[in-house]
């Protein structure tokens, strides 16, 4: 089975990635157990720091001594060496087949090749990794990318009677063991009460996320003028405005409180937001990605 461009273009440009990162010693000093190989919360012997107590842990493991030199209870936690799990989506549903310029990926294109090549890495890192909401169990290797590529791509044929297949344009609530992370790339233009619901349930079991937004330049300046009429691929139907150009600064506001809105439901839970947009080199999303999943933000990257 040919594979889709997306793949070969994916691979191609995590190839050129640890190049931008490499370069910085702060980083191979980082992933030198892998991005994510780094220490992680489990069942070893060795302490690695001490937390909040938290509803539902079990009261035989809070540290009383710890706990007493404070008002607040806290819990005692190891480290665990093995290499952490991550699984990733991202939205394949009729909105993202957008592109306002001939030579512009579609939205979904971006998503896929930012998707892919991050997996890359990922696995270059000795990461496991896996699609959300299709039962793949994480896996690392170049094998484990081929795999994602051909799943993808088995999502988005055509049926057998040629008709399109509608995919949804939220991440899939499953169950996730804790500590594992979720890397969820869309355009994110759903109502935030939906796009809480998300992180609520992933965050409320200790699943750590990243939301990448990709947005289409149009979608970003509405650079239109004059009489225009915008139609909906998601059968939202038709709506003609007459003078663009009057509604600009509303809709920049609008744009503007929904990206405010993704950051603030992102904060509590200790997620992290990254703003893409299609016309922009994707290496710029993949290496605040890649940073931000090695917890090197505190590292004043230039």
């Amino acid at each position: 089975m040919a594979l889709p461009s997306t793949l070969n273009r994916s691979l191609e440009l995590a190839g050129t990635l640890p190049a931008l990162m490499v370069a910085a010693d702060r980083v191979a000093a980082t992933v030198i157990q892998g991005v994510h190989g780094r220490r992680r919360v489990g069942q070893g012997d060795a302490f690695w720091q001490y937390r909040p107590f938290r509803d539902g842990d079990s009261a035989s493991r809070v540290d009383w001594r710890q706990s007493a030199r404070s008002r607040n209870l806290f819990v005692r936690e190891t480290e665990w060496e093995a290499a952490a799990s991550v699984w990733l989506w991202r939205d394949a549903s009729p909105s993202m087949q957008y592109a306002s310029l001939r030579g512009l990926d579609t939205k979904a294109v971006r998503a896929e090749v930012i998707t892919l090549a991050l997996a890359s890495l990922l696995t270059d890192a000795a990461e496991r990794v896996a699609l959300l909401g299709t039962g793949m169990r994480p896996s690392s290797g170049r094998i484990a990318v081929r795999r994602m590529a051909e799943t993808m791509y088995d999502e988005t044929r055509p049926l057998a009677d040629g008709k399109s297949r509608t995919l949804a344009s939220l991440p899939p609530m499953v169950p996730l063991p804790a500590h594992g992370s979720v890397v969820l790339v869309s355009d994110w233009l759903d109502p935030l009460d939906q796009i809480e619901a998300v992180i609520r349930h992933y965050a409320g079991t200790g699943v750590r996320g990243h939301l990448v937004q990709v947005l289409d330049p149009a979608e970003e300046d509405l650079p239109f003028d004059g009489h225009v009429k915008f139609e909906g691929l998601e059968a939202e139907g038709q709506h003609t405005i007459r003078r663009v150009e009057t509604v600009r600064q509303a809709y920049g506001a609008r744009l503007a409180a929904q990206r405010e809105g993704l950051q603030r439901l992102a904060r509590p839970a200790n997620w992290t937001v990254h703003f893409h947009r299609t016309d922009k080199p994707p290496q710029t999303a993949l290496l605040a990605l890649y940073l931000a999943m090695a917890d090197l933000r505190r590292l004043n990257v230039s």
